[in-house]
């Protein structure tokens, strides 16, 4: 079989697992306490442009980051707002309201130029919705808003550009709101073709965000960025009550550092980037259509059913939704492990 259904099925990328080893029997403190840790939330500040008196942290997967650092970003009975596809409100089992806040899902849906949906939030949309929300006198009486949620990529693998996101800022500005970033796959967005995103850019735009590395290469763990340390107080705590604190803590720090190393990083997403278009590439010559136009490492195609049939015998890959009569939207997702005979053979078996 070769895999193109998720981006976390295979283990971690060779420097990750060569630092891992090089450092297996050094004995450290606990909790995040340590040298690597340190050193590689310092690498991360660097690469951001950030001083020192940021804040990294590192937690151990997506949906635990997403629902303990909006914990700590929302006050009592406010919620967090986000797109109707957002993986918060879709595939995330009400995480963020186990934590006691709702999320807020804007309806609205957004297609680009070719009419095709983006999953992304409009800075219109998020502009009429808030001021339809605070027209309404009664609106004390209902969850307010404290955080707006995006990812970059998108669940539908489309990115913000550099306009947008400091459009949505500006507004978040005006309301009083933090902004929040979800970067599980955030190697592929600065990759992309076309991206003006770069992460000084989401340091400085940016409450908080993420960087991915379960999905870029790491075996386990995102480290959280806050820029301003004194906006948001007592996170230690908050990861610790979320059962999110790792006693090995060492091991998300000793990863990182190796992905903040010899742009490893970068290298990652280039390559899925890469080896995406050229699927991408193959399946228009065939004549398949794009379901959704992704510049990042998911691929979404329309395919006859009958070649999905014959496919799957195959591959492994996700249906974009229930089955359709005749035909049905698919998703492709390219690795840090993924290789050009992959996508060949899968071209092939085509």
């Amino acid at each position: 079989m070769i895999h193109f259904k998720t981006d976390y099925m295979s283990g971690a990328c060779e420097p990750v697992l060569r630092k891992i080893i090089e450092t297996n029997n050094e004995n450290t403190a606990g909790y995040g306490a340590d040298p690597r840790s340190k050193h590689a939330a310092s690498l991360i500040k660097e690469a951001c442009g950030l001083p020192e008196e940021s804040v990294v942290f590192f937690l151990v997967g997506g949906t635990q980051t997403n629902a303990t650092i909006l914990d700590t970003m929302l006050y009592k009975g406010h919620g967090v707002l986000c797109t109707e596809t957002a993986h918060i409100n879709v595939h995330e089992a009400g995480a963020v309201e186990e934590t006691g806040h709702k999320v807020l899902p804007i309806a609205d849906k957004a297609v680009d130029s070719e009419g095709k949906p983006t999953g992304k939030m409009r800075p219109e949309a998020l502009l009429l919705w808030l001021k339809m929300f605070y027209s309404d006198d009664t609106y004390e009486h209902m969850v307010n808003p404290s955080v707006v949620y995006l990812s970059q990529p998108s669940e539908f693998g489309t990115i913000y550009s550099l306009k947008e996101l400091e459009q949505i800022r500006a507004i978040c500005d005006e309301y009083g709101l933090y902004l929040y970033i979800d970067g599980a796959r955030l190697g592929a967005a600065l990759a992309a073709e076309g991206n003006e995103v770069t992460l000084k850019d989401l340091s400085r735009l940016c409450d908080a965000f993420y960087i991915g590395g379960t999905k870029m290469g790491a075996l386990l763990g995102e480290a959280v960025v806050m820029p301003d340390p004194k906006l948001l107080r007592h996170v230690i705590t908050f990861i610790k009550s979320h059962g999110a604190l790792l006693a090995k803590g060492h091991l998300q720090g000793v990863q990182f550092e190796a992905l903040f190393t010899d742009d490893n990083y970068y290298k990652i997403g280039r390559h899925e980037v890469e080896l995406a278009m050229l699927l991408n590439k193959g399946l228009k010559e065939k004549g398949y259509k794009t379901y959704i136009n992704s510049p990042t490492n998911q691929q979404f195609f329309v395919l006859p059913n009958e070649v999905i049939d014959r496919l799957q015998k195959v591959a492994t890959f996700e249906l974009w939704g229930p089955r359709r009569e005749k035909e049905t939207p698919v998703r492709f997702v390219t690795t840090w492990s993924t290789t050009k005979a992959d996508v060949e053979d899968l071209l092939a078996a085509i």
